[in-house]
């Protein structure tokens, strides 16, 4: 079983990507579990959560802004950025505070 990530207390950042993919893998899964692993490593990294259907839903959470921005300009996370055409027919980033959490 699958369990959400832990996070602190708010307040904290959450990264969204949704997203459909295109056909095939292209690469994708081991560029995904490369970046993902190399992201848990990145200063501010407090977890992250995905599901796939129809679209795909990712949420990365982070301590701050300044984390997300040097995470979105880590260089091997840019070489995977640069291949999204081979990937997603579309996608879209929010970026959002966490203000409040609830839950059991």
């Amino acid at each position: 079983m699958i369990e959400p990530a832990q996070t602190p207390p708010p307040p904290y950042y959450a990264v969204i990507f949704t997203s459909t993919r295109t056909p095939g893998d292209n690469g994708y899964g081991d560029m995904a579990e490369q970046v993902l692993e190399l992201a848990r490593q990145q200063p501010g990294f407090l977890g992250f959560e995905s599901a796939r259907q129809e679209i795909g839903i990712s949420v990365s959470y982070w301590a701050s802004l300044e984390a997300i921005q040097a995470w979105k300009e880590n260089a091997f996370h840019r070489q995977a950025q640069a291949r999204a055409r081979d990937w997603y027919a579309g996608f879209r980033v929010r970026v959002c505070k966490v203000e409040r959490e609830y839950g059991f």
